[in-house]
């Protein structure tokens, strides 16, 4: 640490009693100074040569003592400036220039008063020395923050931070460091938040600190003060200091969202969202909290499951995390969507449209309704999605959407909100939305049927993976009509394989009164004997016992124990020309008419209601 000596006389200063100080000379004294309780007895001749305010002061006084109240740096700073005016030898460091420098500056140590003043001297050892060293820098703009107000009037705290600034953007300065943050970071983060704002500000200025070096360094200092908001707020403080606690760590998240580099990827997608549950706890503003919630939106794909956690501390609503939070996200997110060019269909067999879980009047998603509208305010920074990412936005939020759905206070109409935010491209496999549905049911069990039914319409049974099939096969909690669904595309899906590939797209040319079952929900008539043909429905795909859960050779033994059923019974020719012709007109192969008449087939001598809604109205020679 640079150091500077002023003066060349010895030390004669001397305590003459208890807060009395005086100077050992052969002339007695003839002015009397009172500083924070210590009078000090000294000469007029040389404090009045140098010191303009004691001009002024004793030519009002006369022999009065002379009171100098909330003198700048206390005693110690005063008496320094007096040992300078008797020409005795003070030692001037990055310690103690900016106390000193003040009490000049009150006293009036300036040109004025004397040609090479005191003033002067730190001013120019300030400029030459201290401001070119990192450590004498940075201690000089620490001791500023005792007497801020001074130091904004005398331009010491504007020239400490540009010359902290311009020295993180020379690459002379940069020591070696083998850290992941900045080599500056960690001392500039034991800075307060204002100073810190001030110097980030002057570093991005600079245009010569790359914005992820900036973006690490806010992270440092987030890492140095945020995770002290818990810590500082114990059980047994008082509110108000948990309130201005609370205050002081606001304004510094505040601060720290405000300096968020423009660059997309200066700060990770996971730092992004700890500052948004930061800001929910604080109570940040709205202004902070749309900025984050624009800047996660621009890089969501790079989030994991429990970053989107984020607690809910609303006092309206009472679910564990945050939902409208992430809905704020997708909104957002849906306008990068918006650069997106349209991605090809990912259904097994025909377009989205076609499918029963996309027809019947299924409304569109929110990101599709919200580009419509709202796409003038698409982000110039934002960079458009790529398929991959949207794919893994997609796995991402159903991710969330299974651990919400455990909440039993969560309402279905945000959890559905929610799941439809995201761009059906973004689901390739639906089986992420089954394990939604599935969960949400087994936390409500108290559900309706109808309610269930709405449920379920935002699963695509077309995308469901094998696995997903046999397991949604034995799920007692999904309606019947759903269960219908994964059974007949899980067959034509084996019809596919079995005939190359050319039954899929003829059970998309279905009779319209078999699509009509697929796709539109039952009316709420007859609901016992609905439950009865659900019960006889799922004892034909009962082949597994419902234990085995998520077993793929569940559906094969039901395929299996269907095919025997189906051998038991005693159909009549009527029902084999019928069957026949369906096939034909279908464009199924045998093997595909067996499996998908076993399918259908119930025992004997039982009501054929359900037959009756699978089978073609048209078909002649049916007897009910």
């Amino acid at each position: 640490m640079k150091f500077m000596r002023l003066g060349t006389r010895p030390d004669t200063f001397f305590a003459a009693a208890d807060s009395v100080r005086s100077v050992c000379t052969e002339v007695a004294t003839d002015l009397q100074i009172l500083v924070d309780n210590c009078l000090y007895h000294l000469h007029k001749f040389p404090l009045l040569s140098k010191c303009m305010l004691l001009q002024a002061l004793c030519a009002d006084a006369g022999d009065v003592v002379v009171e100098l109240p909330g003198f700048p740096g206390g005693a110690e700073a005063f008496e320094a400036c007096a040992k300078y005016c008797y020409g005795i030898t003070i030692t001037v460091s990055a310690r103690n220039l900016v106390p000193l420098r003040c009490a000049a500056a009150h006293l009036g140590m300036s040109e004025a008063a004397d040609r090479g003043n005191l003033a002067a001297k730190l001013d120019a050892f300030l400029a030459s020395c201290l401001l070119r060293r990192w450590k004498d820098a940075l201690g000089v703009l620490h001791s500023t923050r005792h007497h801020a107000p001074l130091c904004e009037d005398l331009g010491l705290t504007s020239r400490c931070v540009d010359a902290v600034a311009a020295l993180v953007a020379s690459p002379d300065t940069a020591p070696t460091s083998t850290s992941a943050s900045p080599w500056w970071a960690h001392d500039v983060a034991e800075l307060g938040v204002d100073l810190f704002w001030r110097i980030m500000v002057a570093v991005k200025a600079t245009g010569a600190v790359h914005e992820k070096t900036v973006g690490d360094a806010l992270k440092a200092y987030a890492r140095r003060w945020l995770p002290n908001v818990a810590k500082d707020q114990p059980l047994d403080r008082d509110a108000a200091d948990v309130k201005q606690v609370a205050t002081r760590h606001r304004l510094l998240l505040e601060k720290i969202v405000s300096l968020l580099p423009a660059e997309r990827d200066a700060v990770s997608c996971g730092f992004l969202l700890k500052l948004l549950k930061a800001a929910n706890i604080l109570g940040a503003s709205k202004a902070s909290r749309a900025e984050l919630v624009r800047r996660v939106a621009w890089q969501l794909e790079e989030a994991s499951v429990s970053d989107l956690l984020i607690p809910s501390l609303s006092c309206v609503s009472d679910t564990l995390y945050d939902v409208g939070a992430v809905s704020a996200i997708l909104d957002e997110f849906a306008l990068r969507c918006a650069a997106l060019p349209p991605a090809p269909a990912l259904a097994l067999s025909g377009s989205l449209d076609d499918s029963p879980a996309h027809s019947g009047g299924h409304r569109r998603s929110r990101s599709a309704e919200s580009v419509s509208f709202d796409g003038t305010r698409r982000s110039l920074s934002a960079a458009p999605v790529s398929q991959g990412g949207l794919v893994q936005v997609g796995k991402l939020v159903d991710g969330f959407l299974i651990e919400v759905a455990k909440d039993p206070n969560m309402p279905m109409d945000k959890l559905l909100a929610i799941a439809e935010a995201v761009p059906d491209s973004a689901r390739p496999e639906h089986d992420g939305m089954y394990k939604v549905v599935d969960t949400y049911l087994k936390a409500h069990p108290e559900m309706s049927k109808s309610v269930r039914k709405r449920l379920c319409r935002v699963l695509n049974c077309r995308k469901l993976s094998e696995k997903a099939c046999a397991h949604a096969a034995q799920n007692e909690l999904l309606p019947l009509r759903v269960v219908v669904q994964v059974l007949f595309f899980e067959h034509a899906r084996a019809a596919a394989l079995a005939s190359g590939g050319h039954a899929v797209a003829a059970a998309a040319d279905l009779p319209s009164n078999i699509r009509a079952l697929l796709s539109k929900s039952g009316s709420s008539e007859d609901d016992e004997a609905d439950r009865v043909d659900e019960q006889r429905l799922r004892a034909l795909a009962a082949g597994a016992s419902p234990g085995d859960d998520w077993s793929v050779e569940g559906l094969r033994r039901a395929a299996s124990k269907i095919a025997t059923l189906r051998m038991k019974l005693a159909e009549d020719e009527d029902e084999d020309r019928d069957a026949d012709e369906f096939a034909r007109k279908a464009g199924l192969p045998r093997s595909a008419s067996l499996r998908f008449r076993a399918f259908c087939a119930i025992p004997a001598g039982k009501p054929r209601r359900m037959l009756s809604k699978l089978w073609p109205l048209g078909r002649s020679g049916v007897s009910h």
